[in-house]
């Protein structure tokens, strides 16, 4: 098949293109430069480069026609961020395209009341990019139900892997955080440490992705969590990671209003913004729907990311 990725030379297109190459499909990636892939591949060799500013084009009303005449089969959005975008490439590609895959994110759903939430809890988004993206899943699902849009929407975690700095135990993406706990100094966490995360690791994205694009049948209309298979704790994380490298750990608690006094106003909104969510989201249907199976643990994906930061002297 004749697969367009828009957006394709990001952390996930780094692993998703080259598995597409070599299944077999001719892929044209779409992007605004001509940024490198994270991590080399000679399949890189075999894929369509196309230069295209997706604001400009859509401004001027003319993207989704400009993707349409790639001629794809199925296209793969992983850039899209709003109703407005969403809306223009669906009616470009109504009746000319086999799937359209979105990449979303968990952050469509707020505050869970259950966890591991699974993909039809209610969503009550907060900040402007989960609003946005939540506006958007319900755009294209309401095209797909009312009037069969092929479209496929996955839920991505925190994605990480070489290349990444991953969001830390502090629920930041300060590397700081990382340099800390390798040299055995404490660490101080919010409230209790018991809010949560959920990473990926994006080679794991890019088979739920394929997942999806081969079990069309099953994944038309329809949105999925694609995370590890277990999210974690602040805390618990925070320890793993000492024990990475040979310290017991050393941690210190403080409430989040003294808290948010300690670090960069920066660091203090991000974490905000991902203890507000404590993301814990099931994979139930993604397995037994689509058969993804994630390679990496939270664990395993986080300590990849920063064994390669520290091997480049980045975490020091």
């Amino acid at each position: 098949m004749r697969i367009v990725i828009i957006g394709g030379t990001g952390h996930v297109g780094t692993y998703l293109v080259p598995r597409l190459v070599e299944l077999g499909h001719t892929v044209a990636c779409v992007s605004r430069r001509q940024r490198e892939p994270y991590t080399p591949h000679a399949a890189w060799r075999w894929v369509e480069r196309i230069s295209l500013d997706r604001e400009a084009e859509e401004q001027a009303g003319a993207f989704g026609g400009r993707i349409a005449d790639l001629r794809p089969d199925v296209v793969i959005d992983m850039i899209c961020f709003t109703p407005e975008s969403a809306g223009q490439l669906v009616e470009a590609l109504r009746g000319r395209v086999q799937q359209l895959l979105h990449c979303g994110t968990i952050w469509i759903y707020g505050p869970s009341v259950q966890v591991p939430a699974t993909e039809d809890q209610p969503r009550r988004p907060f900040g402007e990019y989960g609003i946005l993206k939540a506006a958007t899943e319900s755009l294209l699902l309401d095209e797909a139900r009312r009037k069969g849009f092929p479209v496929s929407i996955l839920h991505p975690g925190h994605i990480v892997g070489r290349g990444w700095v991953p969001v830390n135990p502090a629920g930041n993406v300060n590397p700081s955080v990382f340099a800390d706990i390798a040299h055995g100094r404490e660490l101080c966490l919010p409230n209790l440490g018991l809010e949560t995360v959920h990473h990926v690791h994006a080679a794991d994205v890019a088979q739920a992705f394929i997942r999806a694009m081969n079990g069309w049948s099953r994944a038309l209309g329809a949105c999925f969590h694609v995370v590890s298979g277990a999210a974690l704790t602040l805390r618990g994380y925070a320890e793993s990671m000492y024990r990475h490298f040979g310290h017991e750990p050393r941690l210190s608690f403080l409430p989040w209003d003294e808290w948010k006094k300690t670090v960069p106003e920066e660091d203090a909104e991000a974490t905000w913004d991902h203890i507000a969510h404590s993301p814990n989201a099931s994979i139930d249907k993604a397995r037994r729907l689509l058969g993804y199976e994630p390679r990496y643990s939270s664990l395993e994906a986080v300590q990849e990311s920063v064994d390669w930061l520290i091997a480049r002297g980045l975490v020091t």
